[in-house]
């Protein structure tokens, strides 16, 4: 089945009871069994709902995978994956990441006896030298946030099964319409489906996607036990947003590429960080494991103060000054005091994250109007 067709059709199938095409928001919290453990498959919503399970199919299919899991966020799924393991066990995590997910692995797990390592995975072999025999798991994301590095995720999966680990990959950036992890040998593939998969900027919620059926059964048993599950309503809003994944992503590409080379040309721009430069690190690897190269990209500017970056910030028209990103409208984004402030200055400056760096969301306005609102404010 080609993209389009699947990213319409994942998960749903009309309502049997009423023909309804869209799939109904089942908003109870329990079932009437007709005797003690006899029901229609359903008994208590925390466990499973309908519509969730409508979700967590489509979530399978859109990632060539067999099981999707719904939570009610993308940090409560990375929450469930470092739930697998046990005090004492490490990680080895890629050091260009987005800073919740840092936030909880150092100030939530690492109290509780995991181990993490931050390696730049840009080279698949930097891992090897911190594998050893308590290594459970490497997690990575790409391309990364915000500096849009990539992972070679097929060669970082050749490491991981010589050594019998689980590779966990956040392809959040990407989404399924532009990379699938799963495919390339990875054994977990993470999304905040709060951004591109919603893509309207009114949900939160996250997903992991797996082939492994004892695997499926651990993070179900975690997603069961602690709760941390989407509402139907959510629900409902992730499956419309799937739908039309793919027209959006089409212009999320289109509005990149040009924003991106109207910002490489400018004179007050230093860098851009986007993988879709041919001189890009990266771009060999992004070629050949991503169908394009999305509307995620960050830059600096020569006069590379903050007091500059901030005026820039707040000067936009169209693009809007919030966090998150994947939505239908264009969002500009100070990394270092908003989505990865809780990593330590010295940590971010160590991998390049700059106190000026500027993050954009490119949305699906009219590319012309963005590149303008940025030109002013740009100045």
């Amino acid at each position: 089945m080609k993209l389009a067709t699947k990213f319409i059709h994942a998960g749903t199938e009309p309502d049997p009871s009423t023909g309804a095409i869209m799939t109904p928001i089942f908003q109870t919290s329990t079932f009437v069994q007709s005797a003690p453990g006899i029901h229609k498959g359903y008994d208590y919503s925390r466990a499973g709902n309908p519509t969730r399970a409508a979700l967590e199919e489509a979530f399978a299919q859109i990632e060539n995978g067999k099981f999707g899991l719904a939570f009610s966020s993308g940090v409560a799924a990375t929450d469930a994956v470092i739930k697998l393991l046990e005090p004492g066990d490490e990680v080895i995590a890629a050091n260009d990441m987005y800073g919740g997910t840092y936030r909880l692995f150092t100030k939530i797990f690492a109290k509780f006896g995991i181990v993490f390592h931050y390696v730049n995975m840009q080279d698949p072999n930097n891992i090897i030298p911190y594998i050893n025999e308590h290594t459970k798991l490497i997690w990575t994301e790409t391309p990364t946030n915000p500096l849009m590095n990539i992972t070679d995720i097929a060669a970082t999966a050749k490491i991981a099964k010589k050594h019998q680990l689980l590779l966990c990959v956040d392809n959040t950036f990407a989404s399924p319409y532009l990379q699938n992890p799963l495919d390339l040998g990875a054994d977990l593939v993470m999304h905040s489906a709060t951004k591109y998969l919603g893509g309207h900027s009114d949900v939160i919620q996250g997903c992991l996607v797996m082939n492994d059926p004892e695997l499926r059964e651990k993070l179900f048993f975690i997603q069961k036990s602690c709760g941390a599950v989407p509402g139907p309503q959510d629900c409902f809003l992730v499956l419309r947003g799937i739908k039309t994944l793919h027209v959006r992503m089409q212009r999320h590409c289109e509005n990149g590429e040009k924003v991106a080379w109207f910002l490489r040309n400018h004179p007050k721009v230093q860098q851009v960080y986007w993988c879709g430069f041919e001189d890009h690190p990266g771009y060999a690897v992004a070629s050949k494991q991503m169908r394009g190269y999305g509307g995620m990209m960050s830059f600096t500017l020569k006069d590379d103060s903050i007091e500059n970056a901030t005026r820039v910030l707040s000067a936009t028209r169209i693009f809007a000054l919030a966090e998150s990103l994947g939505g239908v409208e264009s969002l500009i984004n100070h990394p270092a005091s908003m989505t990865h402030a809780s990593i330590p200055r010295e940590e971010r400056l160590k991998i390049g994250l700059s106190d000026s760096l500027i993050r954009l969301s490119v949305g699906i306005e009219d590319a012309e109007d963005l590149i303008e609102d940025l030109n002013q404010a740009i100045g």
